[in-house]
């Protein structure tokens, strides 16, 4: 495949000259580059003659992006384009003249072809818009928004100030509304407390005049506090029968429902509380501002849209639960945009609730949960070409600074202009790399970038992540940074960058920078696998081999996805319920014999084993061992088989059946026949069928009724 690069460094601001397109050339294989200094204006003409007879152009300006795909639009482009920003990232640095290894790992990591597309989550949207709030926001607002959109009011309390006019929109009242569903599919019930049904009454103020104590205002609207239950507002309203003092008793059953196509919701609390909001759900509050800029959008969001399904689910591979007791649960509780649900012994997730955040894959200890937007594999080929390309053009100490697409990519650029303005900037060793949202990568993708040369990953938290996702990166970094202080690298190898101002990031990466850490000298050769455990494998085993302290095991935090089962032999009686529940196979048993087996490198730490066991016999033991024994199956317990005392067949261990007869000794079936306990199962029907003198249980008895 060609690739056509052109670069420039934006009217000579940037230390980009021939020798450095020559340069750059090399390591991308491609011949020395061209070296523009306005591409986007004078030299225009050299784009325009790189988009014929290539199957890719790379150009490293995002200033201008809008100008050159306007262009090769016109011209009618078959190559895709593709952007890269060199100039704030690095480009513009006090470290711009070291920056050149950077520069040609994103060009190089640029010219990637695109992932597979992934399957599409669709909405459909008719403008149907329930607005809920009191009446002296929701009834300015429908008015507002009732050319644009299909507008439905719910309104929370009345208003002095406000009025309901024509009946030009439907309006109810009531409280205790609960919302669920996403854009085109909202279903919202509420219970209706006032007296007055909005939809029944005709506004003919009847009852404002009839009412002693002035309790109706002219939302129509009873205020129950000053209602003295006189009536005569009944009575006013005659035949119309708009007015219902039943519906005030929150007994009475007063539930309404509604279905809408978007929510604008002015509750002072919103009425859903998710982290992260359903796509049509808007809840701009009291504030004025948001208000407007929320309205603007909703007005937009009516026909046919569609997004990514950002997730893969294998069903076989989750840990969630077996036989109703609860395993695993990480996924359900990190989730803030509360999509992911219970199902039996798996899990659900709503895909059309589902924000892409990717957290719920970040923490699956098993990979049951995958991310796809990108895949794994296609984000591993992108920092294995960044990091081996760095290290290609002479690079050293390379560090990867992950943020998301949106307020962090604009943190990264304010940082880089910053530098032409008395900031530092993006240091020559900080390599940016963009996600679609920062819980979406993990340790597996970490330790697999520290095989691929990584010396150090910063992830950049702004105010747009939920708390749950802070504390989910926070406990990776500490496993991911056990395993690696354990294998004897030195140093600070992760950190949890927190910035809200282009400031704060400058400080924090130019400190960062003269803080290097020790990893692999030799860089890894595997690829990331779709499989989150075997990607795992892989890095791990890399890094174990070339780490500066061999050791055995190492000793992990809580919640690892690595680990041991450990056993109270006196307690376990080899019941076998930990192999039934255990969903990674990691517990066996052995079919000719009493053995309780297992394999560590199968267990992911999900407790199932440790909730059902009957005895409280099993612990876990966060670890991670490197010996072959993590592979092969190890004998946690095991016992001389019981024999049958009738039939001598083996059906049980010696410790069992002394429980049995402690627990069963006083039980109907056994009583006075303790002996059936040591028999198998088919012994002890033979007994009982034998046994004359035992009452049948379908024996016939009368019984006398007095008169």
């Amino acid at each position: 495949m060609t690739t056509e690069f052109k670069i420039c460094n934006c009217n000579h601001s940037m230390p980009l000259d021939a020798a450095a397109g020559a340069q750059l050339g090399a390591v991308l294989g491609v011949g020395a580059l061209s070296v523009a200094s306005q591409l986007c204006r004078r030299e225009i003409g050299a784009y325009l003659g790189a988009l014929d007879g290539v199957d890719n152009v790379v150009v490293a300006c995002t200033q201008e992006r809008a100008l050159f795909a306007e262009l090769a639009q016109q011209k009618n482009t078959v190559a895709p384009i593709r952007f890269v920003n060199i100039r704030e990232t690095a480009g513009w640095s006090a470290e711009s003249k070291a920056a050149l290894p950077k520069m040609a790992a994103l060009l190089a990591a640029a010219a990637l072809p695109d992932p597979e597309p992934v399957p599409i989550v669709n909405y459909d949207s008719a403008g149907h818009t329930l607005i809920i709030g009191p009446a002296d926001q929701a009834l300015p607002w429908a008015q507002r928004l009732g050319d644009q959109v299909d507008v439905s009011v719910l309104l929370t309390s009345g208003s002095d100030s406000q009025m309901l006019g024509e009946r030009s929109f439907p309006s109810f009242s009531g409280k205790k509304i609960a919302i669920s569903g996403w854009l085109g599919a909202f279903k919202v019930r509420w219970q209706q407390d006032n007296p007055i049904d909005l939809e029944t009454c005709i506004r003919c103020n009847a009852c404002i005049e009839a009412c002693p104590e002035s309790a109706i205002d002219l939302t129509y609207q009873i205020d129950l506090d000053k209602c003295r239950s006189h009536g005569d507002c009944i009575k006013a309203c005659g035949s119309i029968g708009a007015i219902d003092f039943a519906r005030g008793d929150i007994t009475a059953g007063n539930d309404r429902s509604g279905e809408f196509d978007l929510i604008f919701d002015l509750s002072r609390t919103p009425q859903v509380r998710a982290h992260q909001l359903p796509q049509g759900y808007f809840a701009p509050g009291q504030d004025v501002a948001r208000q407007f800029e929320d309205a603007l959008k909703l007005t937009r969001m009516i026909g046919q849209f569609e997004k990514p399904k950002f997730f893969s689910y294998k069903e076989k591979l989750c840990a969630h639960s077996r036989n109703k007791t609860i395993g695993c649960n990480a996924c359900i509780d990190i989730c803030s945009a509360e999509a992911i649900s219970h199902n039996g012994n798996h899990v659900k997730v709503d895909p059309n609730l589902c924000a892409g955040c990717g957290a719920c894959t970040t923490v699956c200890p098993s990979g049951a949960m995958a991310y796809v937007y990108p895949r794994a594999a296609d984000m591993g080929l992108r920092l294995k070409t960044l990091l081996i390309t760095y290290a290609k053009a002479g690079g050293h100490n390379a560090r990867l600074l992950f943020h998301s697409k949106g307020q962090g990519a604009t943190l990264v650029e304010q940082v880089g202009r910053l530098a032409k303005a008395g900031g530092r900037g993006i240091p020559a060793r900080i390599i940016p790399v963009e996600l679609h949202h920062t819980a979406a990568v993990g340790i597996d993708v970490w330790l697999a970038a520290f095989a691929y040369g990584a010396t150090h990953i910063s992830v950049l938290v702004t105010d747009e992540e939920a708390p749950q996702y802070l504390e989910a990166l926070q406990q990776q970094m500490e496993i991911a940074q056990t395993i690696l202080s354990g294998l004897g690298y030195a140093g600070i190898h992760l950190q949890l960058i927190r910035a809200k101002t282009a400031a704060e990031l400058d400080t924090a990466v130019n400190v960062l920078a003269f803080t290097p850490a020790q990893t692999s000298k030799i860089c890894a050769t595997f690829n990331v696998a779709a499989d989150k455990r075997t990607t795992l494998e892989f890095a791990l085993e890399h890094l174990h081999w070339h780490a500066p302290t061999k050791v055995e095991q190492i000793a992990l935090p809580a919640g690892a996805l690595y680990g041991a089962v450990m056993v109270n032999k006196d307690a376990c009686t080899l019941c076998m319920s930990c192999v039934g529940a255990c969903p990674e196979s990691a517990l066996t048993d052995n079919p000719n014999l009493p053995q309780l087996r297992f394999i560590e490198k199968n267990c992911v730490q999900c407790g199932l084993c440790e909730k059902t066991c009957p005895e409280s016999a099993i612990t876990l033991s966060p670890r991670l061992l490197f010996t072959d024994a993590a592979k092969q199956a190890v004998v946690l317990n095991e016992a001389q088989p019981y024999h049958c005392i009738r039939c001598n067949t083996p059906f049980g261990t010696l410790q069992m059946i002394d429980n049995m007869l402690v627990k069963l000794s006083a039980h109907g079936a056994f009583a006075g026949n303790l002996d059936r306990i040591k028999m198998c199962s088919e012994c002890r029907v033979i007994d009982m069928m034998e046994n004359k003198n035992e009452a049948s249980i379908t024996a016939t008895t009368t019984i006398t009724r007095p008169h």
